[in-house]
């Protein structure tokens, strides 16, 4: 039996308790395939300020260091948004692992399927058959890790604050990799989002980008759009989309719009892959929800463990190369959501159920 090692951060909030549902969803799905999933648990956000003193203590690294991908829930809410913000759960945990594992690339399908249109904000017209796209974000640089970086009081009594957005060439070209072979998956259509009619990172991003897919990918339709129009087309028409390319501060905002248009957090996962390879031979990886950890929801059965479970599928995918694995636990979410199981944040005019009795229904659609 091959065992599959991954390290378990369940976080804050509703975290550990869809985090319990994918991890029953993956035992059930990988035993039957003589699989033997081996999760190692450690405290990382919130909860781990309250047992450690920080947000990410050297145990938790040293279990990430010794696994194959890391399985990440949510982490951060109100207890904790008083406290210096470097300190604060969401940066002070997430950034440094970013950093560590070299996790540059970020993969979030927008997906919403045909039966749950009428959960988009968006006119079902619209969007009569449904959203499928897919945002590719550049993780590790731009202006959330360039220097210098801080604040600082002037001279004459005012007080200045400075981020600075620097892109490296080899930094675009590695991104429009990842970006490359998802759309040669999909639709063969790319859109690279800049804003190069006002920044000189982003008149390099659409250089590289342009000359890097004329060499390597001619086959596949590039096209580019300043991020202000990407925001709008968005909501205007997002399956004019199939791949879109972004940079990191442009892609956290307009993966989250897309969340948002696709209906329903609860149902949106992520991968964020590494530049190394684990011993499977595989991108180390970490993946996660796209939502929050929902405090006022936490402990009531009233969480929708999709995501996570959509985020555990694609670290079968891409950590450990389980493709069909992968497929078949969405294709069991997919059919619990279109049957009318659905947790409060996706009910529209139809039943909810709880945590617990979701996860049992996806088991059963396995």
């Amino acid at each position: 039996m091959d065992t599959l090692k991954f390290a378990v951060l369940p976080g804050d909030g509703i975290g550990p308790e869809v985090m319990a549902v994918a991890l029953e969803v993956l035992a059930r799905a990988a035993g039957e395939e003589n699989l033997k999933p081996e999760p190692v648990e450690a405290d990382a956000g919130g909860v781990a300020i309250d047992r450690h003193g920080t947000a990410l203590p050297p145990a938790t690294l040293e279990r990430c260091d010794g696994a194959d991908a890391i399985l990440f829930g949510s982490v951060g809410g109100p207890k904790w948004e008083n406290l210096p913000p470097k300190e604060q759960p969401e940066r002070a945990a997430l950034l440094p692992l970013r950093k560590r594992f070299s996790l540059f690339a970020n993969i979030r399908p927008g997906l919403l399927y045909p039966e749950l249109v009428g959960a988009s904000p968006l006119k079902s017209e619209r969007i009569p058959e449904g959203i499928d796209l897919v945002c590719i974000r550049e993780l590790t640089g731009g202006i959330y890790f360039g220097q210098p970086k801080g604040t600082r009081d002037l001279p004459d009594g005012d007080r200045e604050a400075l981020d600075t957005m620097v892109y490296k060439k080899s930094e675009i070209e590695r991104i429009a990799e990842v970006a490359i072979a998802t759309a040669r998956s999909r639709g063969k259509r790319i859109c690279s989002v800049d804003k190069a009619n006002v920044l000189e990172t982003s008149v390099l991003w659409r250089q590289v980008v342009t000359d890097y897919m004329a060499a390597h990918a001619p086959e596949i339709a590039l096209s580019h759009m300043y991020v202000d129009n990407a925001a709008m087309q968005l909501a205007r028409d997002p399956n004019q989309f199939d791949v879109l390319l972004t940079e990191n501060m442009f892609g956290d905002i307009l993966s989250d719009e897309m969340a948002v248009i696709c209906g329903s957090l609860g149902m949106l996962s992520s991968a964020s892959l590494g530049t190394v390879e684990n011993r499977h031979g595989h991108r180390f990886g970490l993946y996660e929800p796209a939502g929050g950890t929902a405090p006022d929801i936490a402990g009531k059965n009233l969480a929708n463990p999709c995501a996570q479970v959509l985020s555990a599928a694609m670290m079968l995918r891409f950590s450990f190369g389980l493709e069909a694995l992968a497929d078949r636990i969405e294709a069991a979410v997919r059919k619990t959501v279109t049957s009318g199981m659905r947790t409060g944040d996706i009910a529209f005019g139809g039943p909810s159920v709880g945590t617990r009795e979701m996860g049992d229904a996806i088991i059963s659609n396995l």
